[in-house]
């Protein structure tokens, strides 16, 4: 047999150190077994998923030095390898579990749906909507599918009982049936959910182990029922461990940078990220904290995995990137960074639009754009000292534009000024005077280049970290600030 994993992410945002951290672990345990590894994507959000997050899932995931045997850019003899492009094949399987038991047609609507969980939430039960719960009158079925209602398939789940999952780090996992709904497979726009799309790829592409986080635990009895309605062999199991904030929360951008571009942006060096990925739950065989991707292959053991929630510290991160420039690059090498990092055409480019018009003498560049060549600036709370405006409603400005800034699907400065416009309205500010404390926060200064173009060719991973920045610099959101504040949000 030979071993084949895959990482499938969801090109809905920008790339998630966490889908590197799993596909990193993926690529070992394939190596490893003299294996391949399959990039998979998972589109069947048709609303979020873009086609520019893929690449970026696909150019960062390069830049770390992950590659993939099998993929949409690359081709392989299982493909397509989008799932959008699958479509035809669920609905065939949806098909084969409708007649043979296996799944139903579910004409509920979502408020009769929302009616359902609340009576089962008063009555104490769990919240687990089963087959009987959904079931329909036979005419009443009748009649919705002549009148045309949408629908969806679901599955058969059993109503009690335990289900038994085999997990390689694990052991024997036990969920009670009790928890487990009628998972919706086909969705009533005919595609897929996860757990349908999950289970038909991972068989048509002969994946052997699947090496997945911690989260699809809960998921994995559906995905095992599945496995038994078709008559195929389960893939062997293999739940890692959730990167965790300092604090143990599960890590999240809303208290640290999250995306891969960000590193990238801040001139992290790829194999110090990728080092460090490596570390996250993992150790080798000597405990040594720095080694490449090609000593992390030649001795790896998945069995070496511990448990216990790797924490994702920054401030380790750093100091391993500082070990690696003082290390491993000489001034060639060094200078050869910094021109992939920010010092190219391409990116210098961007900029010159922004500083030509303003400079009179070359040596105002650098002061002019120097936030276009650095990480956080280095801002504190009388940065703020001229902005008229309460801490309070000054904190809420910068925290709802971050929030509002997250839904951003096409970054670019005409989608950013529309975002803007919308919440100085909301404020009742001028444009001008809501964008001056978010000039500060993005680029250290009150008077620099643009700050909306600034954010356009920053990036959304970079703009927010500073937004966020800003925020701590000026002592934070407390807790019942910020519940105040999402309350407010959610009401816009």
């Amino acid at each position: 047999m030979t071993v084949r994993t895959r990482i499938a992410p969801s090109p809905t945002g920008d790339p998630h150190v966490g889908t590197a951290y799993i596909a990193l672990f993926n690529l070992c345990f394939a190596r490893q077994h003299g294996g391949q590894f399959i990039l998979r994507i998972e589109d069947t959000d048709r609303v979020r998923s873009t086609a520019e997050s893929e690449q970026m899932i696909l150019d960062s995931l390069r830049w770390l030095g992950l590659e993939w045997d099998e993929g949409p850019d690359v081709g392989g003899p299982h493909g397509p390898y989008r799932q959008s492009e699958r479509g035809e094949l669920y609905a065939e399987y949806a098909r084969q579990l409708i007649e043979a038991g296996h799944a139903f047609k579910c004409y509920r609507t979502s408020e009769e749906l929302d009616e359902l969980r609340e009576a089962r939430k008063a009555e104490g039960l769990h919240l687990a909507l089963k087959p009987a719960d959904l079931a329909l009158p036979e005419d009443e079925v009748a009649r919705r599918e002549s009148e045309g209602w949408p629908f969806v398939v679901r599955m058969q789940v059993p109503d009690e009982g335990i289900c038994v999952v085999k997990d390689m780090l694990r052991g024997t996992i036990e969920v009670d049936w009790a928890q487990v709904d009628a998972q919706i497979l086909l969705k009533s726009d005919g595609m897929p959910t996860y757990h349908l799309a999950n289970v038909v790829d991972d068989h048509l592409m002969g994946i052997t182990h699947v090496l997945r986080g911690e989260e699809w635990i809960n998921s994995a009895p559906k995905h095992q029922l599945l496995y038994e309605y078709f008559g195929w062999q389960m893939p062997v199991l293999c739940h890692m461990p959730l990167l965790r904030n300092p604090d143990k929360s599960k890590l999240s951008k809303r208290k640290n940078p999250t995306s891969i571009n960000y590193y990238r942006r801040m001139g992290f060096l790829p194999q110090a990220v990728l080092n460090y990925l490596g570390r996250m739950g993992w150790s080798m065989p000597d405990e040594r904290e720095k080694f490449s991707l090609d000593e992390m292959m030649a001795h790896f053991d998945v069995h070496r995995v511990s448990l216990g929630g790797p924490v994702f510290d920054l401030d380790k991160l750093t100091w391993l990137n500082g070990v690696y420039i003082r290390e491993d690059l000489d001034d060639d090498a060094f200078l050869e960074a910094l021109k992939q990092w920010a010092f190219n055409e391409e990116y210098v480019r961007q900029i010159l639009p922004q500083v030509r018009p303003r400079v009179e003498t070359l040596s105002d560049v650098a002061p002019l754009a120097g936030h276009f060549f650095s990480g956080l600036p280095k801002i504190d709370e009388s940065s703020f000292e001229s902005i008229k405006l309460e801490r309070e409603e000054l904190l809420k400005l910068l925290q709802f534009l971050t929030w509002r800034l997250e839904t951003v699907q096409r970054w670019d400065k005409d989608a950013l000024l529309a975002e803007v416009k919308s919440l100085a309205e909301v404020f009742e500010l001028k444009m001008k005077a809501f964008l001056a404390p978010v000039f500060i926060a993005v680029t250290g200064s009150a008077t620099s280049t643009s700050v909306m173009d600034a954010m356009a060719i920053l990036g959304s991973d970079m703009t927010r970290a500073r937004l966020r920045h800003a925020i701590a610099v000026l002592g934070g959101v407390s807790k019942k600030q910020a519940k105040r504040f999402e309350k407010e949000y959610r009401a816009l």
